[in-house]
């Protein structure tokens, strides 16, 4: 199973500044791949293992003659990489002064948000914008191993417009950013809020973002490797309609559910059974933003609609063992104890086969 995120310090004066030979681009390549694995945490035993040896080829490629042939050879075309698992306002959460997080700045969560960088087509492209979208595009350049003009986004696509998945657009405006033509992909209805309604509509008037309109289940290429099928879910839909995402490259599938009212009305509304859907992708990032109807006490749990971990977990298990694993729960509550590597929910998660995401993560989706 993987270990727990932590926060991503600056990097260290051993990784050299720049390179006019192929030998120092090669180790630059080389040791960002093992620096995020050892400072993010983000590789198990095989991601590590892989990384380690990805190493010494390249090492030993930029002695060999032909080492620029081999530089062209990179281990893993398109990465996915989590930029974070929170729910919207993230952990520790404002006002909420006993959050050990406070004080511990590993155990902090950022928003949930996903980004698939293509090395091949040079592209990276942003799942929501979340309110901590200028420490996340750090992370996503830490993991980038070509330069980038601009903040170097291809695009953004947002599941809905709740502030844990939109707020951040406003850093690409002329107070911050001052970005130019940032593709953005959102539902028709959604769009429509973005035009009609400050702040946002000044970013589209000043050209800072390009909407493009989807449509349910209709996938969209943003690069040639990549599809992208937005899938309508039940939600609370006060602004905007709300949708997951079917990422596809190279043949894997990547499914994307981070907000869902319930698995069942999924069903009832959009004629979408989970564990069907489940069993024809490799990876799944599911609604995690409560445990269980324990979590807060006081509370009529019944009320807020989100499908508890355990009910998700109940109606996967009869999964084999690599579709479970392939199972990550994300966008979790500040409240939910899966957020502690160490707690006994997360251990009873993953005894049962599951995974829970953590920020810094990475997945290959090239063969």
């Amino acid at each position: 199973m993987l270990p727990s995120g932590e926060r991503q310090p600056s990097r260290p004066s051993i990784y050299p500044k720049r390179s006019d030979n192929i030998e120092g681009l090669l180790f630059i390549v080389a040791s960002q791949k093992l620096y995020a694995c050892k400072l993010s945490k983000i590789c198990d035993g095989f991601g590590m293992t892989r990384a380690i040896l990805f190493f010494f080829i390249l090492l030993c490629s930029a002695c060999h003659p032909n080492a620029e042939k081999a530089a062209s050879l990179a281990p893993c075309d398109i990465e996915l990489l989590v930029l974070g698992i929170g729910q919207d306002a993230g952990a520790p959460q404002i006002g909420n002064a006993e959050d050990p997080a406070w004080s511990d700045s590993a155990l902090r969560l950022m928003p949930t948000s996903l980004a698939v960088i293509d090395h091949k087509a040079k592209a990276r492209l942003l799942f929501e914008a979340t309110p901590a979208i200028t420490e996340q595009l750090r992370l996503l350049d830490n993991a980038s191993s070509w330069p980038n003009d601009g903040l170097g986004i291809t695009g953004v696509f947002l599941t809905h417009a709740h502030i844990g998945h939109y707020a951040g657009l406003i850093y690409f405006g002329r107070e911050a950013a001052g970005a130019k033509d940032i593709d953005v992909y959102v539902m028709p209805r959604f769009a429509e809020y973005l035009r009609q309604n400050g702040p946002w509509e000044q970013l589209v008037n000043l050209g800072n973002i390009s909407l493009t309109e989807l449509a349910h289940q209709a996938p969209i290429a943003p690069t040639p490797s990549v599809a992208v099928t937005p899938l309508k879910v039940p939600h609370r839909d006060e602004y905007s309609e709300t949708v997951g995402f079917l990422i596809e490259a190279n043949g894997r599938r990547v499914l994307f559910i981070p907000d869902i009212d319930s698995w069942d009305e999924w069903d009832k509304d959009y004629g979408v059974k989970l564990q069907a859907l489940i069993e024809t992708v490799d990876y799944a990032f599911l609604d995690a933003t409560f445990y269980d109807d324990n979590e807060l006490p006081g509370r009529d749990m019944s009320l807020i609609p989100h499908p508890r971990v355990a009910e998700t977990m109940d109606r996967l298990q009869h999964l084999p063992d690599n579709k479970r694993a392939g199972v990550h729960f994300i966008h979790i509550n500040h409240t939910n104890p899966i957020r502690y590597e160490d707690s006994s929910a997360s251990k009873f998660v993953r005894a049962r086969g599951f995974s829970i995401a953590r920020e810094g993560q990475t997945l290959c989706l090239s063969d």
